[in-house]
């Protein structure tokens, strides 16, 4: 017995030792993940070529690069002393219609004309009227004015320079206010970024703080091959405090 037990003693001794059962490692809280920035560009809100649809001689350009301008102002004008000529001669033949057909209506209520005779009269002087309002829509031609509030960009014409209709652009103005966000985003945030949402605007190193924009314009086409789309964003800019051309970056705000 006492050699069945020292064998059994031996055999226990040899045995390998059990290992430390492993605990895994608890899982770590989630971190709260920070809205992604989205690199963008801040452009102008429209961008207008100015010109005449009519060939003549630049006379004056009253505006140059840098200036700033307003909707309706006068930035240009072409030579034009035959139109006004024109529109003088048809203004000076109309008032003479008019006080030729004024006497004639009394001889007329007096039966010394025919009707005939007072229709033609009334008839041609209708018809120089109208001659009057073309001549003043052609001398209107000869100005040109700004479509927008902005301004100048670039200056491709001078006094004394031609134009024609395939160098008829006197100057490139640009309408700073508001002012596009322009962003490529990726296609994974397609449906969750929708018109009327606000984004965040970081302007840094340009303007310092964070500028507040609303969504515009979301492409309804992906880029199959960079897998994104395009998004607008419109930015206001009072006083333009903000240029236009620059990078930025954008966090939507949901």
């Amino acid at each position: 017995m006492k050699a069945i037990a020292a064998v059994l003693l031996a055999g226990f001794a040899g045995a390998p030792a059990l290992a430390a059962p492993v605990v895994p490692p608890k899982p770590l809280a989630p971190a709260s993940a920070a809205p992604a920035s989205h690199e963008c560009v801040v452009d102008p809100s429209l961008v207008v070529s100015v010109g005449s649809p009519v060939d003549g001689v630049l006379e004056r350009v009253l505006v140059d690069r840098g200036g700033l301008v307003r909707k309706g102002q006068v930035v240009a004008s072409l030579q034009s002393g035959v139109e006004v000529a024109a529109v003088a001669l048809s203004r000076s033949r109309t008032e003479f219609d008019k006080r030729k057909v004024e006497r004639n209506e009394t001889l007329f209520s007096k039966q010394l004309i025919s009707a005939q005779e007072r229709d033609e009269m009334v008839t041609e002087a209708t018809l120089h009227e109208g001659e009057l309002k073309k001549d003043q829509e052609n001398l209107k031609l000869r100005t040109i004015v700004s479509p927008i509030n902005g301004v100048v960009v670039e200056r491709k014409l001078g006094p004394g320079e031609l134009i024609r209709s395939d160098k008829s652009v006197v100057l490139k103005l640009a309408q700073l206010d508001p002012l596009n966000i322009e962003v490529i985003t990726p296609a994974g945030l397609f449906g969750s970024i929708k018109a009327g949402m606000t984004g965040s605007v970081s302007l840094a190193p340009f303007i310092n703080g964070v500028q507040k924009a609303r969504v515009v314009v979301v492409d309804k086409v992906i880029d199959a091959a960079s897998g994104t789309f395009w998004v607008r964003l419109q930015l206001p800019n009072p006083g333009y405090k903000i240029p236009a051309g620059i990078a930025c970056k954008v966090e939507f705000n949901r």
